[in-house]
């Protein structure tokens, strides 16, 4: 299973995009500051996910969702 997911930085009120195969596990190096992007945005907290069965579909999603923040 993988997943597309965003963030919410508690810090600065900003987004993050992502993907993965492990949801918790991304989420706990993104808090411990292993994730460069991340790293002085933290706290982060799950704003919102969805489940996908390839690796393809989750990064296809996570470009979406960049693209409407005008990122992508």
């Amino acid at each position: 299973m993988f997943y597309a997911y965003i963030l919410k930085s508690i810090k600065d009120s900003g987004y993050y995009y992502g993907h993965t195969s492990s949801l918790e596990n991304r989420i706990i190096s993104h808090n411990a500051g292993k994730v460069m992007p991340t790293k002085g945005r933290r706290p982060l907290k799950i704003h919102y996910f969805e489940k996908y069965k390839t690796r393809q579909d989750a990064i296809m999603r996570e470009r979406f969702f960049k693209t409407i923040d005008g990122n992508g």
